[in-house]
């Protein structure tokens, strides 16, 4: 299973928020590139990479953090937040994505996020499944929409999608725990997924659990940056897998 953590950013600082509300903003650091240094000396090669606000102004915002990331690290980096059109596309992999994420566009404009799976190909489209009470949440999570989670995900598996990155939004930044139940019900319901694990990630002894439910990665945010688990611990499971 691959170790993803995540940096959110808000006005160019990394930043961290409780279930998607932007008024629990809590800043980490300043410098996005330190934080994204620390994991790489740990061995790290992935990087969740969330333009929050390029998500709640629904165009692509912090470019220049993701190409600052992508040209002094070796980070395989996934972008999302505020990804619209087919420029803000263009601009991410331009500023060094390897891979983008798409969610609030997957529901509210279907044509265009199929055409970036057929442009590109599902290796470097994932789609953003994010739920509260098993329900689709756009833009920013400031929004439900009426699509139901395991649904929405096999509708996307026959455009070819193979990559989806569920975060449970009642979990996030409350470090009480992953979704387990919800995670192996959807395995279990879909068929060569490489689901990606997010939100309520707490304590390293998560991660095998996740690892033995078959999620392909997981990502991870405020254990990090409360030290609930450390950029050691996570190293040490990379050299161990």
């Amino acid at each position: 299973m691959r170790i993803i953590p995540a940096i959110d950013i808000i006005d160019g600082k990394c930043v961290r928020l409780s279930k998607g509300d932007y008024d629990t903003k809590k800043i980490y650091n300043e410098n996005p590139l330190e934080v994204a240094t620390a994991f790489e000396d740990h061995g790290i090669q992935y990087l969740h990479l969330v333009d929050l606000d390029g998500a709640k102004s629904k165009h692509i915002v912090n470019h220049k953090i993701l190409e600052q990331i992508a040209t002094k690290t070796n980070l395989k980096i996934d972008f999302g937040g505020g990804l619209k059109t087919n420029d803000d596309l263009r601009v991410a992999f331009e500023s060094g994505a390897n891979q983008i994420t798409g969610g609030s566009i997957a529901v509210k404009d279907p044509e265009t996020f199929i055409s970036w799976i057929n442009t590109y190909g599902s290796d470097k489209i994932i789609l953003g499944a994010d739920a509260h009470h098993e329900k689709i949440a756009v833009s920013g999570w400031q929004e439900e929409s009426d699509k139901q989670l395991i649904p929405f995900i096999q509708e996307y598996q026959k455009e070819e999608v193979s990559y989806v990155i569920c975060t449970d939004i009642s979990k996030d930044g409350m470090l009480q725990g992953p979704s387990f139940d919800l995670y192996e019900r959807i395995l279990s319901e879909t068929k060569d997924l490489k689901l990606i694990a997010s939100g309520g990630i707490s304590t390293f002894d998560e991660l095998p659990k996740l690892a033995e439910l078959g999620c392909e990665g997981t990502i991870i945010g405020k254990a990090i940056y409360e030290n609930r688990i450390s950029l050691k611990q996570l190293e040490d499971y990379i050299l161990n897998k």
